[in-house]
Protein backbone atom coordinates (compact mmCIF):
# COMPACT_ATOMS: atom_id res chain seq x y z
CA UNK A 1 0.00 0.00 0.00
CA UNK A 2 0.80 3.53 -0.61
CA UNK A 3 1.07 6.44 1.38
CA UNK A 4 -1.63 8.94 0.62
CA UNK A 5 1.73 11.29 1.37
CA UNK A 6 3.83 9.87 -1.70
CA UNK A 7 0.83 10.26 -4.05
CA UNK A 8 -0.12 13.85 -2.59
CA UNK A 9 3.50 14.62 -3.46
CA UNK A 10 3.26 12.93 -7.06
CA UNK A 11 0.01 15.17 -7.53
CA UNK A 12 2.08 18.32 -6.51
CA UNK A 13 5.02 17.36 -9.29
CA UNK A 14 2.14 16.98 -12.17
CA UNK A 15 0.72 20.32 -10.66
CA UNK A 16 4.13 22.26 -11.68
CA UNK A 17 3.21 22.28 -15.14
CA UNK A 18 4.96 20.69 -18.09
CA UNK A 19 6.44 17.31 -18.92
CA UNK A 20 7.78 15.83 -15.25
CA UNK A 21 9.62 12.48 -14.76
CA UNK A 22 10.05 10.86 -11.53
CA UNK A 23 12.95 8.59 -10.81
CA UNK A 24 12.27 5.56 -8.46
CA UNK A 25 15.21 3.18 -7.73
CA UNK A 26 16.72 1.00 -5.37
CA UNK A 27 18.33 -2.65 -4.63
CA UNK A 28 17.14 -5.59 -7.17
CA UNK A 29 14.21 -6.84 -5.46
CA UNK A 30 13.20 -3.46 -3.34
CA UNK A 31 9.73 -3.35 -5.34
CA UNK A 32 10.42 -0.28 -7.69
CA UNK A 33 8.79 -2.03 -10.53
CA UNK A 34 5.41 -2.67 -7.91
CA UNK A 35 5.79 0.71 -7.31
CA UNK A 36 6.01 2.89 -10.75
CA UNK A 37 2.99 0.43 -11.43
CA UNK A 38 1.04 1.17 -8.50
CA UNK A 39 1.89 5.27 -9.07
CA UNK A 40 0.49 5.43 -12.60
CA UNK A 41 -2.73 3.69 -11.80
CA UNK A 42 -3.43 6.13 -9.15
CA UNK A 43 -2.66 8.42 -11.95
CA UNK A 44 -4.74 7.28 -14.65
CA UNK A 45 -4.15 8.96 -18.14
CA UNK A 46 -1.75 11.33 -16.49
CA UNK A 47 1.46 8.91 -15.75
CA UNK A 48 3.19 6.02 -18.18
CA UNK A 49 5.92 3.90 -16.61
CA UNK A 50 9.39 3.59 -18.73
CA UNK A 51 11.89 1.21 -17.24
CA UNK A 52 15.31 1.46 -17.12
CA UNK A 53 15.34 -2.40 -17.80
CA UNK A 54 14.61 -1.71 -21.37
CA UNK A 55 18.11 -0.59 -21.92
CA UNK A 56 19.50 -4.23 -20.90
CA UNK A 57 22.03 -5.39 -24.04
CA UNK A 58 20.93 -8.55 -25.53
CA UNK A 59 22.03 -11.84 -24.28
CA UNK A 60 24.11 -12.04 -27.39
CA UNK A 61 25.92 -8.49 -27.10
CA UNK A 62 25.99 -9.77 -23.10
CA UNK A 63 28.06 -13.35 -24.64
CA UNK A 64 30.18 -11.42 -26.89
CA UNK A 65 31.53 -8.84 -23.99
CA UNK A 66 32.08 -11.76 -21.37
CA UNK A 67 29.49 -10.24 -19.17
CA UNK A 68 26.81 -12.96 -19.44
CA UNK A 69 27.39 -14.10 -15.73
CA UNK A 70 27.23 -10.48 -14.23
CA UNK A 71 23.53 -9.72 -16.03
CA UNK A 72 22.02 -7.01 -14.22
CA UNK A 73 25.59 -4.91 -13.40
CA UNK A 74 25.69 -1.36 -14.51
CA UNK A 75 28.04 -2.50 -17.48
CA UNK A 76 25.56 -4.38 -18.99
CA UNK A 77 22.95 -1.83 -19.83
CA UNK A 78 23.13 0.47 -22.70
CA UNK A 79 23.28 3.74 -20.11
CA UNK A 80 24.21 6.24 -22.94
CA UNK A 81 20.96 5.31 -24.63
CA UNK A 82 18.64 5.30 -21.65
CA UNK A 83 19.75 9.04 -20.80
CA UNK A 84 19.27 9.99 -23.76
CA UNK A 85 15.95 8.74 -24.43
CA UNK A 86 15.35 10.35 -21.02
CA UNK A 87 16.49 13.86 -22.53
CA UNK A 88 14.00 13.17 -25.30
CA UNK A 89 11.30 12.77 -23.02
CA UNK A 90 12.20 16.13 -21.55
CA UNK A 91 12.30 17.63 -24.95
CA UNK A 92 9.46 15.91 -26.55
CA UNK A 93 7.68 18.03 -29.15
CA UNK A 94 3.80 18.13 -29.05
CA UNK A 95 3.37 16.23 -32.62
CA UNK A 96 5.94 13.17 -31.19
CA UNK A 97 5.00 9.95 -29.68
CA UNK A 98 8.08 8.75 -28.20
CA UNK A 99 8.83 4.67 -28.27
CA UNK A 100 10.55 3.07 -25.30
CA UNK A 101 11.71 -0.23 -24.90
CA UNK A 102 10.83 -2.83 -22.48
CA UNK A 103 12.98 -5.94 -21.18
CA UNK A 104 10.48 -9.47 -20.63
CA UNK A 105 11.66 -11.96 -18.62
CA UNK A 106 10.28 -14.64 -19.80
CA UNK A 107 12.26 -14.64 -23.21
CA UNK A 108 15.36 -12.54 -20.85
CA UNK A 109 15.42 -9.87 -23.92
CA UNK A 110 14.73 -6.20 -24.50
CA UNK A 111 11.97 -5.23 -26.99
CA UNK A 112 12.37 -2.46 -28.73
CA UNK A 113 9.38 0.93 -29.00
CA UNK A 114 7.09 -1.46 -26.86
CA UNK A 115 5.91 1.42 -24.89
CA UNK A 116 4.18 4.89 -26.75
CA UNK A 117 4.54 7.67 -24.38
CA UNK A 118 2.10 10.64 -25.70
CA UNK A 119 3.15 14.13 -25.14
CA UNK A 120 -0.14 15.21 -23.78
CA UNK A 121 0.92 12.57 -20.52
CA UNK A 122 2.63 15.33 -17.79
CA UNK A 123 4.12 12.71 -15.84
CA UNK A 124 6.75 9.82 -16.91
CA UNK A 125 7.59 6.99 -13.94
CA UNK A 126 11.14 5.92 -15.03
CA UNK A 127 12.47 3.00 -12.64
CA UNK A 128 15.67 1.32 -12.39
CA UNK A 129 18.69 0.37 -10.48
CA UNK A 130 20.94 2.63 -11.61
CA UNK A 131 19.56 6.00 -11.87
CA UNK A 132 21.34 7.75 -8.90
CA UNK A 133 25.31 6.41 -10.08
CA UNK A 134 27.42 9.45 -10.27
CA UNK A 135 29.60 7.86 -13.24
CA UNK A 136 29.91 6.51 -16.77
CA UNK A 137 26.54 7.80 -18.70
CA UNK A 138 24.78 7.31 -15.21
CA UNK A 139 25.64 10.05 -14.00
CA UNK A 140 23.60 11.86 -16.82
CA UNK A 141 20.79 10.35 -15.14
CA UNK A 142 19.86 12.41 -12.03
CA UNK A 143 20.04 15.82 -13.61
CA UNK A 144 17.06 14.67 -16.42
CA UNK A 145 14.67 13.96 -12.98
CA UNK A 146 12.80 16.20 -11.53
CA UNK A 147 12.40 13.96 -8.41
CA UNK A 148 14.14 10.65 -7.37
CA UNK A 149 13.00 8.03 -5.02
CA UNK A 150 15.31 4.98 -3.64
CA UNK A 151 12.74 2.61 -2.47
CA UNK A 152 13.87 1.34 1.22
CA UNK A 153 13.05 -2.50 1.96
CA UNK A 154 13.88 -4.73 4.63
CA UNK A 155 16.81 -6.92 3.08
CA UNK A 156 15.76 -10.48 4.16
CA UNK A 157 12.29 -9.40 2.28
CA UNK A 158 14.14 -8.44 -0.68
CA UNK A 159 16.52 -10.89 -1.22
CA UNK A 160 13.50 -13.58 -0.45
CA UNK A 161 11.90 -12.29 -3.51
CA UNK A 162 14.80 -12.20 -5.35
CA UNK A 163 15.23 -15.98 -5.12
CA UNK A 164 11.66 -16.56 -6.00
CA UNK A 165 11.49 -14.60 -8.99
CA UNK A 166 14.65 -16.35 -10.24
CA UNK A 167 12.80 -19.58 -9.59
CA UNK A 168 9.45 -18.49 -11.44
CA UNK A 169 11.55 -17.58 -14.22
CA UNK A 170 13.51 -20.84 -14.62
CA UNK A 171 16.80 -21.32 -12.53
CA UNK A 172 16.74 -24.24 -9.79
CA UNK A 173 16.43 -22.85 -5.90
CA UNK A 174 20.30 -23.59 -5.53
CA UNK A 175 21.29 -21.66 -8.87
CA UNK A 176 18.63 -18.72 -7.93
CA UNK A 177 20.62 -18.30 -4.32
CA UNK A 178 23.95 -18.19 -6.47
CA UNK A 179 22.58 -15.82 -8.93
CA UNK A 180 21.51 -13.48 -5.59
CA UNK A 181 24.36 -14.00 -3.75
CA UNK A 182 27.05 -13.71 -6.36
CA UNK A 183 25.48 -10.91 -9.04
CA UNK A 184 21.99 -9.27 -7.48
CA UNK A 185 24.07 -8.39 -3.86
CA UNK A 186 27.01 -7.30 -5.18
CA UNK A 187 24.93 -4.93 -7.27
CA UNK A 188 22.90 -4.20 -4.53
CA UNK A 189 25.96 -2.65 -2.34
CA UNK A 190 26.67 -0.57 -5.06
CA UNK A 191 23.17 0.70 -5.52
CA UNK A 192 22.57 1.43 -1.56
CA UNK A 193 25.85 3.40 -1.73
CA UNK A 194 23.83 5.95 -4.03
CA UNK A 195 20.47 6.48 -1.92
CA UNK A 196 21.91 10.34 -0.29
CA UNK A 197 21.11 11.24 -3.81
CA UNK A 198 17.25 10.83 -3.70
CA UNK A 199 14.82 13.54 -2.21
CA UNK A 200 12.93 10.65 -0.95
CA UNK A 201 13.27 7.58 0.74
CA UNK A 202 10.05 5.25 0.46
CA UNK A 203 9.10 3.03 2.54
CA UNK A 204 5.90 0.92 1.78
CA UNK A 205 2.70 1.69 4.31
Amino acid sequence: MIADSYIERVENLIASGGRRILGITGAPGAGKSTLAEELAKALPGRAVVVPMDGYHLANIELERLGRASRKGAEDTFDSAGYAALLRRLREQRPDETVYAPVFRREIEEPIANAIPVLPDVPLVITEGNYLLLDRGHWAKVRGLLDEAWYVDVDPTLRQTRLVARHIAFGRDEQAARNWVASTDEPNAVLIDSTRARANVLFQWA
